[in-house]
């Protein structure tokens, strides 16, 4: 739209709702600017070329003064190859001039420049033109001065997407200055609609895109107008313009989608549970946000309001917020990185939708586990070691978890110890293993024992007990055994000092301790173990006793005093820093050892070869209860480096041992230290190590607690830390972080433990500790979080809890959520007062609830009475860390319930499945209503009537065929309950079940008397399949369908597949491999037979195509088993036995693949039609057969033995359908017994001559008193190759009975064959008079119309099979075929092959040939004309249909040949080598004048040689030789004539007597139609007058053209068919008489004068063929004429009737529609108008006076 200003009305204020851009499309609408230069401005100035000129087609002043010049130029360009002379007029009015010459010359591809100056006196628009003028003609350029004015291009009306509530859609429009002024614009528009910018200023032909925004708050249809004014700026007067906004707001809907769960109970919410997630890894899984609505909708994912974790939250979702499209999903992915080992982490999601009615939740939840590991050995024995010799054993380290294990001995491996282990630390992966090297390398001969810890992050640590002795060459101490830790042990429980135990036995020097004292040790200890006041360590406890050297690691009792202790524990040397540990500028520090025991202790240091740390002495005696010091001196051999080491010292009793005695293991303290060595000013090693976790949380419980920590040096440089005890706050104090310091080697890592007792006073946010790396100024942070938190758990409905009403003795469940907001795991219990738990109990009335989870309790009410309860149940909840004897937590919930009766029903009182297959299951759902005030409780039950009335049943021992999924169930409150069960009928018969409810009481029983709730009715059915058409292509595609119907026995096969299958054949309902042999066993007594008939050798394979149909109303599975699908594949080495003849010949049929189905298996759906491939390959001569199993699942198993014919080629073979044929039954007595036909069929390459014999027949006729009642009227004959000749037979019976004939039919060079011929005689005093005839005799098997064609068939048949019926002899029928071409794309021809019965043209087909386009119908008209003698007809008409495609290639094929034939013919080979020059021009010169006349042949190849060479003496060819040697070697064949397809038309008839057909068939009589030439009698020596018989001469085709051309133009006459309605109304003037014989019976001529003349002259003709006498010599002109005008009126309405049949196919008219009905004027009117058309006729035939 176009808005200029000036307009008096805003365009484009039409409010109504129209379609409109939406986006950045602009729509013009049809609005024009007004007449003030608008025009102009929309379009520029564009180049056109003219006369081979380039230029402008018109020049344009627009920003332009008057009284001031302005000059445009404008340019020529030749674009043409010549020179181009031009003359030029200049502008006409003075205000455009030019100073150019009037010629102009332009060379090609130069160009000319003319400048035109415009000068204005006035402001108005001006127009004017230049021309130029060529030797072609001329063209003219517009010059052009417009006046500028504000104009904006806008669209009439905007359409917005449709929008969510409380979002917002935009959509952009676009805004055009049309004009060539700046123009300013502004927008007004209100709520919910908004336009961004809402002003702005335009320069002139700029365009910018306007937004709107639409922020509904109400969902409805929203229409407003947008107003823009524009104009100048200042200008009070402004344009404006007006764009109607439209939009629509729809209410948002989201839902949460679980992919693993299909279903969720909506009031649970969905969950996404993450399971068990190893710590320190992370697991992701997702759920899907859906829009089920047509708007887009906005979300956003909240967490519930509560305290959450002091760590954070351990699930984050990749997704917060977003879009979603309608009908689209968003995928939203939720990590889980656990953070803390054993704990389960809850959380839950809220999906929140701005304007959406509904939020719904999603529960997180996962497991956290941490590793599990375990030691191979808890003890490593070394044994006695020489002195400076090292020994290695191994232990395993077994990580059972999925998680990760990182561990590290508290072990110094690098020399400080006489043990060590390598790795001394590393990962364990998950479910695996890892060996360690444990070293024992003494230098000292003493006996050496330590407990040395194994660390595992995020678990208690491990235990491994080192035992060795050292001997040397002097000093051979006691070899210390793990029995001696044991005895040890059990001492130390029984509070003995071992001292006092050497003492004792020092004074008995024999005290031996064996092993039996041992065992009986230890079996003391075991049984007074639990008893002992001694209390286990916990291990993470034991390791900190260890550490800090204040316990004896053998012994696990707290109330021990110590034996040894060491203080300090922890040197740091060079550590500027202020700490309670012992530090000096020194290079050395002191250490004291304290002997706790009353005995002498001595004490050996641990040497280590080239350490930087040293301790003096070495070793020494320490006195009971004493105290001594140890100088240890740092001295580094290298500078500007770290040092660390943990150093061992070993104390034992000064009296080792006694003999054989007991022996005290020594005792082991450590002292770790680090140092460094960088001078001063040298700057320190950078540390690059990471700390995890950042943050360590205790349990917010007053206990003892212990966490772990890990120290990870990433660098490539050593790493020192110590804890900088300056820089903690006090809140430090209490917590205890083993090792203090250490050195981390790179790659290494360092497991820090904490042990901590929170309180309340601690902050909640924590506190952190320093640790100071590299003895610099570097350091780590570790926050603590040790708080303790008071419990807290919050209930639904602020602590109520209402049920709604309850049937009494019935129950309600309600469901209750409560919630832990506490960091601590909690346990619950509900208690509920005794008078009340008969009415309410929960479950689960106890648990554990997880931190910041909800539990779902659900509650049970059971009235007893009809009336109100309340009732207050309480909750108790205390830590899961306690054991509840502490101060338990309470909570209470008000629970109201009332009590009331109830009833349900169903919806339909009768619910009929119909059909359903016997055997299978079907799934029903019955809906169930509740229309009480209460949720009722059922007990459902089914009884079973079969309504087979003839099959009698026992209602005990039949099963029942419907089973109910839930039997029991509730059906709350005025709502609908589907009981879902499945029916599987046992037999096919008709169900009835009845189904009855009971209502239940609390305790499951019933408590009403059973009341019917619904019926059910079904009918159990079989799988059935039915065979309705059959072809056959290849060898076989010449026989006829009835033909094939006998062959493959598709009567019986119908029959079969519809009855009912055994019990046998429903061993295996589906196919299945059941046999162990090659010829499996066979579990069916249906035997049919499939003939495929004979074909000679290496002939086309014989492919028959049966259409099967499924007839039922269920599905069929149907599959053809060959013996080699039913047998088990077995291993060869299993295959035992040899095969019999049967199963090596069937495996060389099956391996041959002689016969094929395709395809062999299948499913056919109600209704549905599939095409099965049966093909049968000639490739060995001889006589196949094949068991082919036939199976339909769950239903028939019918065994079908496949038999086929290969001959061989010279053989002479006829092929009989069967060795018995059934003659149609005969009256006895019948004077003129029919003709009945018996095919015989060649199938082989070579003519057959054939011979019935005539003595079985002879000596049949004697045995009936010399009567022929079986005579051949064709006894011998020839059949030729692949034709079939049909032998006509009488069978005329004396009796009526069964009369069986086995007659001998001899062939030539062949095998005689015996067919059975059996007929049956009828007699008529028993039949029925009027009916003899059984239908059954002319009975069509195969289906008449054809109607799903086979697959690849190109043309359809309209019919496959014309029925005649009873026809009466010497009679003639039409009927009308269509036939129709499939293809799409390919024109065919078709040509019909009539066949002859008893050398008669019985059937005549027009056209007989023809050619159809694509998806083209033709009409063909079938005239059948039976004989004069009762005959019994099943004709074989075949149409041959041929592509053109495949003419037109075999014809130009075709003409290729015979050029080829030709040019073999006229060309001959000179072979002469001495020829003259001028014989070689001579021959050239033909050469040259042949070649003329063969332009259309090939070249010749391309030789190696030149044509030019000389001819030697037998070394090269000619050009003609080498030709001849090239024909001569390849002989072209003549191509073959395609194969036409062949279509199959059967035509049947029964034709009787005239005097019979009268007699038994009277209604049909006189409908019939007999042609002239069957009127006219036999000539006879008595017959005395003949009638001649008419031809078609040409003469009637022209009568007939003329009648119907005088037909159509007497019916299109007005006046005719007024004159037809005044005939109608005048009674009758000439009726035609009609004469009888006089012998005729009354009655006849009665019947006769009511139907016509045409069965009365039938009539006469049946009287009169006996005899000369009667009627026929004296009217032979008149019967000749009559039935010339019969004739000619039939072929007239023949040709009508064709061409309102074509017209119908063609869908030209509609047979089906309703007739239409002409309205006639008054009677009156049409008289006068009448009689004024007769009046004027009148006038014009009177003479003129």
């Amino acid at each position: 739209m176009l808005a200029e200003a000036g307009g008096p009305e805003p365009a484009g204020s039409d409010p109504t709702w129209l379609p409109s851009v939406a986006g950045d499309d602009f729509k013009d609408l049809g609005n024009h600017p007004s007449h003030q230069g608008g025009e102009h401005q929309t379009h520029a100035s564009s180049k056109c070329c003219s006369l081979g000129l380039e230029t402008k087609s018109e020049l344009i002043w627009e920003d332009w003064d008057q009284g001031k010049e302005f000059t445009k130029t404008l340019a020529l360009k030749n674009i043409h190859n010549k020179l181009q002379k031009l003359h030029f007029r200049p502008p006409v009015s003075k205000f455009f001039s030019t100073l150019i010459p009037q010629i102009i010359v332009l060379s090609p591809g130069t160009s000319f420049s003319i400048p035109i100056t415009f000068r204005p006196l006035q402001r108005c628009e001006y127009e004017d033109s230049i021309e130029f003028q060529g030797k072609d003609g001329s063209f003219q350029v517009r010059l052009l001065a417009i006046i500028p004015c504000y104009a904006l291009e806008v669209p009439d009306s905007v359409l917005l997407p449709v929008c969510a509530v409380q979002h917002s859609s935009h959509t952009t429009f676009r805004l055009k200055n049309a004009s060539k002024l700046h123009t300013r614009y502004e927008w007004v528009c209100a709520a919910p609609f908004q336009l961004r910018p809402e002003q702005g200023l335009l320069k002139p032909s700029q365009e910018c895109h306007i937004t709107v925004i639409f922020r509904p708050q109400e969902a409805m249809v929203y229409q407003q107008q947008a107003l823009c004014k524009f104009g100048e700026e200042g200008d009070k007067a402004k344009s404006y313009c007006t764009v109607l906004l439209q939009a629509l707001a729809k209410y948002p809907c989201l839902q949460l989608k679980n992919p693993a769960k299909k279903k969720e109970k909506e009031q649970e919410g969905l969950l996404l549970h993450f399971g068990s997630v190893a710590i320190g890894k992370s697991l992701q899984k997702h759920f899907d946000i859906f829009n089920p609505s047509p708007v887009t909708a906005s979300f956003f994912l909240s967490r519930q309001s509560s305290r959450m974790p002091l760590f954070g939250s351990e699930f984050s979702c990749d997704v917060t917020s977003g879009k979603v499209a309608p009908g689209e999903s968003t995928r939203v992915m939720v990590t889980y990185s656990p953070v803390l080992v054993d704990s389960i982490s809850v959380e839950y999601l809220f999906l929140k939708c701005r304007g959406a009615l509904n939020e719904t939740s999603l529960k997180l939840s996962g497991n956290c586990i941490g590793p599990k590991v375990s030691l191979s050995s808890s003890v490593v024995d070394f044994g006695c070691v020489e002195e400076g010799k090292a020994v290695i054993q191994t232990v395993e380290l077994v990580n059972s978890s999925p998680a990760e294990a990182i561990y590290q001995w508290d072990l110094d491996c690098s020399g400080h110890s006489v043990f060590s282990i390598q790795p001394a630390s590393g990962t364990v992966h998950p479910q695996s293993c890892i060996t360690l090297k444990v070293v024992y390398k003494p230098g000292q001969p003493i006996t050496h024992y330590r407990r040395v810890a194994c660390i595992i992050l995020h678990r208690d640590p491990l235990f491994l007990d080192l035992i060795g002795t050292c001997h040397s060459e002097l000093q051979k101490p006691a070899i210390l055994k793990p029995e001696h830790l044991v005895l040890y042990k059990l001492h130390w429980n029984r509070r003995q000092d071992p001292s006092e135990i050497c003492s004792v036995m020092q004074k008995d020097k024999n005290v031996h301790l064996d092993h039996q004292l041992l065992h009986s040790a230890l079996e003391e200890h075991s049984n007074h173990g639990l008893n002992s006041a001694a209390v286990p360590k916990a291990p993470m406890e034991e390791f900190y006793q260890i550490c800090l050297g204040c316990t004896d690691p053998l012994f696990s009792s707290s109330s021990s005093s110590p034996h040894i202790s060491v203080v300090p524990c922890e040197l740091l040397f060079d550590h500027k820093m202020s700490s309670h540990l012992s530090t000096s500028a020194t290079s050395s520090q002191s250490v004291s050892i304290i002997n706790h025991t009353t005995a002498k202790l001595s004490l050996v240091w641990t040497v280590a070869q080239d350490s930087p740390f040293t301790v003096s002495p070495s070793s020494c005696d320490l006195a009971s209860l004493k105290t001594t010091s140890f100088r240890v001196t740092y001295d580094p051999k290298q500078i500007n480096t770290l040092h660390g080491a943990q150093l061992e010292c070993f104390a034992y009793y000064k009296m080792d041992h006694i003999g054989m005695g007991l022996l005290c293991p020594p005792w082991c303290v450590t002292v770790r230290v680090i140092g460094h060595s960088f001078q001063p000013g040298k700057e320190h090693f950078i540390p690059c190590c990471s700390l995890k976790p950042s943050q360590v949380t205790f349990p917010a419980l007053g206990i003892l607690s212990y966490q772990t920590a890990l120290l990870q040096n990433d660098g490539d440089l050593p790493l020192t830390f110590c804890l900088d005890h300056s820089s903690n706050s006090a809140l430090a104090e209490p917590l205890s972080l083993i090792p203090n310091c250490g050195l981390i080697q790179p790659g290494h890592h360092q497991i820090l433990t904490l042990r901590t007792t929170p309180s309340e006073n601690s902050p909640k946010l924590g506190f952190n500790i320093k640790l100071q790396l590299n003895a610099a100024k570097h350091s780590k942070e570790l926050t603590v979080v040790s708080v303790v938190e008071k419990l807290s758990v919050s209930q639904d409905g602020d602590g109520s809890l209402y049920f709604q009403p309850t049937a009494v003795g019935s129950r309600t469940q309600r469901s209750h959520h409560i919630r832990n907001l506490s960091r601590v795991p909690l346990r619950f219990q509900w208690t509920i007062p005794e008078p009340d738990q008969d009415l309410i109990f929960v479950e689960p009335d106890a648990g554990e609830l997880h931190p910041n989870e909800s539990s779902v309790q659900t509650w049970s009410f059971t009235p007893l009475a009809e009336k109100t309860y309340m009732l207050k149940p309480a909750l108790n909840f205390w830590p899961v860390q306690t054991n509840g004897s502490n101060k338990k937590s309470h909570l209470t919930l008000n629970v109201v319930g009332i009590g009331s009766k109830g009833f349900i029903e169903a919806e339909k009182p009768v619910l009929d499945l119909e059909q359903v297959l016997v055997g299978s299951y079907q799934s029903i759902e019955i809906p169930l209503l509740n229309n009480s005030p209460c949720t009722v409780s059922f007990h459902l039950s089914v009884q079973q009537i079969l309504m087979d009335e003839e099959f009698i049943y026992e209602t005990e021992t039949e099963p029942s065929a419907l089973q109910l999924e839930c039997e029991r169930g509730d059906i709350t409150s005025h709502s609908t309950l589907l009981l879902r069960a499945s029916v599987r009928p046992y037999r096919r018969t008709e169900y009835l079940w009845k189904i009855s409810y009971q209502t239940l009481n609390t305790s499951g029983f019933v408590s009403s008397p059973p009341q019917v709730v619904c019926e059910v009715r079904a009918k159990g059915v079989f799988p059935t399949l039915q065979v309705t058409d059959v072809c056959s292509v290849g060898s076989a595609a010449k026989l006829s369908k009835l033909h094939l119907w006998k062959l493959f026995s598709l009567d019986n096969l119908n029959k079969n597949l519809l009855a009912n299958p055994s019990s046998a054949e429903l061993t295996y309902r589906t196919p299945t491999r059941h046999s162990l042999r090659s010829c499996p066993s066979i579990f069916t007594k249906t035997v049919l037979d499939f003939n495929f008939c004979a074909t000679s050798l290496n002939s086309e394979p014989s492919t028959f195509v049966l259409m099967f149909h499924n007839p039922g109303s269920i599905a069929v599975d149907w599959s053809f088993l060959f013996p080699e699908d039913q047998q088990i594949e077995l291993e060869y080495w299993a295959e035992t036995g040899e095969f019999s003849s049967t199963e090596l010949y069937q495996m060389k049929v099956q391996d041959n693949r002689l016969f094929s189905i395709s395809p062999r298996a299948g499913t056919l759906h109600p209704g549905q039609q599939r095409a099965v491939y049966f093909s049968y390959s000639h490739g060995f001569a001889g006589t196949d057969r094949l068991p082919v199993v036939f199976k339909l699942s769950y239903g028939r198993e019918i065994l079908l033995n496949f038999h086929g014919v290969t001959i061989e080629r010279d053989r002479p073979y006829l092929h009989f359908a069967a060795n018995q044929h059934l003659f149609t039954s005969v009256t006895i007595g019948e004077c003129h017994p029919p003709r009945q036909m018996y095919e015989l069929h060649n199938a082989g390459d070579v003519p057959v001559h054939y011979e019935v014999d005539r003595d079985a027949l002879l000596q049949l006729q004697e045995e009936n008193f010399n009567h022929p009642v079986l005579c051949c009227l064709s006894p011998e004959g020839e059949v030729p190759p692949g034709k079939t000749v049909n032998l006509e037979w009488m069978f005329s019976p004396l009796e009526a009975k069964m009369y069986h004939m086995d007659v001998p039919i001899h062939i030539q060079g062949g095998e005689s064959t015996v067919v059975r011929f059996e007929g049956c005689g009828s007699d008529t005093s028993i039949e029925s008079s009027s009916k003899p005839f059984n239908c059954a005799d002319i009975k069509i098997d195969a289906s008449c119309v054809q109607r799903v064609p086979f697959p690849e068939q190109v043309v359809f048949l309209s019919e496959d099979i014309v029925s005649l019926g009873h026809i009466p002899v010497g009679s003639q029928y039409s009927r009308i075929l269509f036939l129709t071409n499939l293809s799409h794309t390919d024109t065919v021809h078709y040509k019909w092959d009539l066949p002859e019965q008893s050398n008669e043209k019985t059937v005549q087909i027009c056209p007989e040939e023809g050619s159809l386009c694509p998806e083209e119908s033709g009409l063909c008209v079938l005239t059948f004309t039976s004989s004069d003698y009762p005959t019994i007809y099943q004709l074989d008409i075949i149409c041959q249909v041929i592509r053109q495609a495949a003419l037109t290639q075999y014809h130009k094929a075709l003409r290729c040949w015979e050029r080829g034939e030709e040019r073999k013919r006229d060309e001959f080979i000179i072979t002469d080598k001495n020829l003259s020059e001028i014989q070689r021009t001579l021959i050239d010169k033909v050469l040259q004048q042949n070649a003329i006349f063969l332009k259309d042949d090939t070249l010749p190849p391309i030789c190696a040689r030149s044509n030019t060479q000389t001819v030697g003496l037998g070394t090269n060819l000619t050009r003609a030789e080498r030709r001849a040697q090239r024909g001569s070697t390849k002989v072209q064949k003549q191509p073959e004539h395609p194969q036409p397809a062949l279509l199959h038309l059967e035509v049947t008839a029964h034709s009787h007597k005239l005097s019979q057909y009268r007699t038994h068939f009277p209604d049909q009589f006189n409908t019939i139609y007999r042609p002239l030439h069957s009127v006219q009698p036999q000539k006879t020596e008595t017959a005395s007058v003949s009638l001649s018989q008419p031809t078609h001469l040409p003469e009637k085709d022209i009568h007939v053209h003329v009648l119907s051309s005088l037909l159509r133009e007497i019916l299109d006459d007005s006046t005719f068919v007024e004159s037809l309605m005044t005939l109608a109304s005048k009674p009758v003037t000439y009726q035609p008489t009609k004469r009888f014989p006089s012998h005729c019976p009354p009655q006849l001529q009665s019947q006769d004068q009511l139907r016509g003349t045409r069965a009365g002259l039938i009539g006469e003709y049946t009287v009169n063929r006996k005899g000369p006498e009667g009627l026929w010599g004296d009217t032979n002109s008149t019967l000749y004429t009559q039935h010339v005008l019969d004739d000619m009126c039939e072929t007239v309405l023949l040709n009508t009737l064709q061409n309102l049949m074509m017209e119908a196919v063609r869908g030209e008219l509609e047979l089906t529609a309703h007739p239409r009905t002409v309205i006639l004027p008054p009677a009156s009117t049409r008289t006068r108008r009448m009689s004024r058309t007769m009046a004027e006729e009148r006038h014009k035939a009177s003479p003129t006076i």
